[in-house]
């Protein structure tokens, strides 16, 4: 992020003169906030400028960033639901502006506790961390995990 007075003036810059050159981002409009009504966080509030700021909707190697590529093909394939993890909380923020900038009609959203290792580390492919296929290969059932001690994210 960068201070706000920091931003050019809308359409100038280097970005409006040679756009298949530079990253572009979504300006977030000032003062704004977003509210939204998480399936298990309940209400969510975040003020667009301080928590994120603006941010990438188009790479310059021509390819759509994630938060405009999510909200497209969401809307393409009439998702009504998205469930992910908390971890993208903000990410839904930053959605929602583009959902209202493209006048789509947003999903309902629900955010899931991450699963955690022993040592706080979220369990993720590219931590090598065990996931749920060696389980069940090792035997384990999805009803033993729901039951197991070491369920206790709020999932079961």
């Amino acid at each position: 992020m960068y201070p706000e007075n920091w931003r050019p003036p809308i359409g100038t810059g280097k970005d409006a003169a040679h756009p298949g050159t530079k990253n572009w981002r979504f300006r977030v409009p000032a003062n704004r906030t977003i509210s939204f009504n998480d399936g298990r966080l309940g209400p969510c509030k975040f003020d667009c400028l301080k928590d994120f700021g603006d941010f990438l909707v188009w790479r310059k190697d021509g390819v759509p960033a994630y938060e405009l590529a999510v909200v497209v093909d969401d809307a393409a394939m009439r998702i009504t639901e998205v469930v992910r993890g908390e971890d993208l909380l903000i990410s839904t923020a930053r959605q929602l502006l583009v959902y209202e900038a493209l006048q789509l009609a947003p999903p309902a959203f629900y955010h899931t506790p991450l699963m955690i290792d022993s040592e706080g580390r979220r369990l993720a492919k590219r931590n090598l961390s065990l996931c749920l296929r060696e389980l069940r290969e090792t035997g384990h059932v999805p009803s033993q995990l729901r039951k197991s001690e070491d369920w206790e994210y709020g999932l079961n």
